[in-house]
């Protein structure tokens, strides 16, 4: 319903802030990691996910759409509510929590409060796919330098492929033929795939 608030802050503190916007205060629970990020700011702007329950309604903020990205995966987890989601941000940044679902470090999410080995498994196996479908980052397109393996590899998620079938795929061709050219490394990759 809400896509981002903008306003002054209140009151913050690693677990929630306080925003103004147009003489009306708004609790917005946060993780650690937006927290650190809204250090000596005033004027803000939080990105928003509002959970609405039978006894509540609540507001959660977050500095980059890649954390609320983050955050709604993780709460579509059985066994994850909004509070042990906002922990795992708060524990690991979003690009960690990314990169230790699409591995499968079980030991990675282990190592978060309250999450036990079958969670971190479930999480795992439940949005491994989910996130390795998730566009790349375009940062990627815009350097003059990318290998042939790279641009092979944004090509095909850009398709649609999963990111971890993709590079598997493209590392075993390259290290069968390390001369070829991006275009051919497509085209059979795309057969494999």
């Amino acid at each position: 319903m809400f896509e981002y608030i903008k306003g002054h802050i209140i009151e913050s503190s690693p677990a929630h802030c306080i925003v103004e916007n147009n003489g009306l205060g708004y609790f917005i629970n946060i993780s650690v990691n937006t927290f650190t990020k809204l250090q000596n700011q005033k004027e803000i702007q939080l990105y928003l996910y509002e959970q609405i329950r039978e006894d509540a309604h609540n507001l959660y903020g977050f500095y980059e759409t890649s954390e609320r990205n983050i955050f709604v995966h993780l709460i579509s987890v059985s066994g994850i509510g909004a509070n042990t989601a906002r922990m795992m941000l708060s524990s690991m940044s979003p690009g960690e929590i990314h990169e230790a679902i699409s591995s499968g470090n079980v030991n990675l999410l282990k190592g978060i409060k309250g999450i036990g080995a079958k969670t971190a498994q479930r999480v795992i196996v439940d949005l491994a796919d989910k996130l390795g479908k998730e566009p790349v980052d375009q940062k990627i397109f815009a350097e003059p330098n990318n290998t042939i393996k790279e641009e092979s590899l944004s090509a095909l998620v850009m398709l649609g492929f999963a990111k971890n079938n993709a590079q598997k795929v493209v590392d075993k061709i390259i290290s069968a033929e390390p001369t070829i050219k991006v275009e051919e490394l497509i085209k059979k990759a795309l057969k494999m795939l």
